[in-house]
């Protein structure tokens, strides 16, 4: 699938003249570079984090209501959103009320990843296929998320698709867990939830 036939969902649900979401289209660099990933909080209707890895063009979603912890006994569920283009891993900012996802965003971690999903053989397969299959291991190299962890698919079908996001039992595992998220600060800007909400410049 290309990514602008992948963005058809998330392309539907917006009005871009309301909206200062990207639209997508626009490359992040060179095709050589590592694949990123990026989880934004976002206080929209009901406050959760959305967990993003580049895949195929697009940066695969998932709606983490608790947050990614860097706990291993921590099994968090992660809910498939549609499709976002690359450019959606700089944004930050206000989403306006009445669109979909009315709320605020701010970008709470970013940094590259490495597949290490592999079949019983040990051979190393694509990303994309070892989501398709329904489990899919990584590794993060964030400012905040390190070390291993996997998506497992636990429900698929006719109802709502639901995935768990776990930590590895590795060196960089920890007992922090996620952040408090109205109290968590942006990477890229250091400010809050509140105050990208009330239009605070950076530094301020």
């Amino acid at each position: 699938m290309q990514p602008d036939d992948a963005l058809v969902v998330y392309r539907r649900r917006r009005n871009f003249a309301k909206t200062s979401e990207p639209k997508g289209g626009a490359s992040r660099g060179e095709v050589s570079r590592k694949p990123a990933f990026v989880v934004q909080i976002h206080d929209a209707s009901t406050m959760h984090f959305d967990f993003r890895l580049e895949v195929e063009g697009v940066l695969k979603s998932w709606a983490v209501p608790k947050g990614p912890s860097d706990d291993p006994h921590d099994k968090r569920l992660a809910m498939p959103t549609e499709d976002h283009p690359l450019e959606y891993a700089d944004f930050e900012g206000v989403i306006a009320e009445g669109e979909y996802g009315a709320g605020t965003v701010i970008l709470w971690d970013e940094g590259t990843y490495r597949s290490t999903s592999e079949d019983r053989r040990g051979t190393e397969i694509p990303f994309a296929e070892a989501l398709e299959r329904g489990h899919a291991p990584f590794r993060l190299h964030g400012q905040k998320l390190h070390g291993g962890y996997a998506l497992t698919r636990i429900r698929r079908g006719t109802g709502r698709e639901a995935w768990l996001l776990v930590k590895k039992d590795d060196s960089r595992g920890a007992r922090r867990g996620a952040p408090d998220p109205v109290r968590a600060r942006s990477v890229r800007t250091r400010r809050t939830l509140r105050q990208v909400a009330a239009g605070e410049d950076p530094g301020q």
